[in-house]
């Protein structure tokens, strides 16, 4: 098996299909084991409260963060976005980075609602229910992954740590904002989008340990580092003199 097959392997595949078990187990122990324990007792009544306190100006508000991360937002943002870096950077890893962090998160989303069959919270939905289980929050997961993701790039190019720090604040604000808008419009249980927040931010470091490493060479060869003009003319010279 080639080198580059290898390492795609090793740091890409196999920490997402542990990602996949470790999201399926935590279902599994979410909704069949501690489903009658604390805290998931208070899960409905947390769901109930958050219907009861809806008011038109919240609705609106919610409204944005949801289609913030809707299917067809994110995959427009990503596609821009990545066409944005390959232009200013003039190179793939970045681009690749933010693209396979949110694509790997929508596998292990699809696939953990297939064996979690978890139903919404009784109370009214204010959107039209998808056909995935409620564990976990798809909206959720592609919102940590896509604006995290950013949020990574842009503080790896900052010059300052006030810039980092902003950027990181004004990015993560984002995904909170899904989350808790995915609760308010009944669509997600809290067990949901905290799940989701683990799905969308290991994909994140994933994604980021073997894309955004220098260490991984993608099977380039390692060229050997030119020489000094200094040391060319230095050799020609003892060669010159040699007997």
């Amino acid at each position: 098996m080639p080198d580059t097959l290898v390492q795609i392997v090793r740091r890409m595949l196999l920490p997402v299909a542990l990602l996949l078990s470790v999201m399926v187990l935590l279902g599994l122990l979410i909704t069949r084991v501690f489903a009658r324990s604390w805290p998931f007792t208070v899960e409905d009544a947390l769901n109930r409260e958050l219907a009861a306190d809806r008011t038109a100006g919240w609705n609106g508000l919610s409204l944005v963060f949801s289609t913030l991360a809707s299917t067809q937002m994110i995959v427009l943002v990503t596609a821009v976005v990545a066409l944005v870096l390959r232009l200013w950077l003039r190179r793939w890893r970045e681009p690749l980075f933010l693209c396979a962090a949110v694509g790997a998160q929508a596998l292990v989303f699809l696939l953990t609602t297939m064996a979690i069959d978890r139903r919404r919270p009784a109370v009214e939905h204010m959107d039209v229910s998808p056909p995935t289980s409620s564990f976990p929050s798809g909206h959720t997961s592609a919102a940590v992954a896509l604006y995290v993701g950013i949020a990574v790039l842009l503080a790896l190019r900052a010059r300052s740590t006030a810039a980092k720090v902003g950027w990181w604040a004004l990015l993560l604000l984002v995904p909170v904002g899904v989350a808790v808008t995915r609760m308010y419009r009944g669509m997600h249980h809290p067990s949901d989008v905290v799940a989701s927040f683990l799905n969308g931010g290991t994909c994140v470091a994933i994604m980021a340990r073997s894309i955004l490493d220098r260490t991984v060479r993608w099977g380039r060869a390692k060229l050997p580092a030119a020489p000094h003009r200094h040391d060319d003319r230095a050799t020609r010279r003892r060669e010159s003199l040699a007997p």
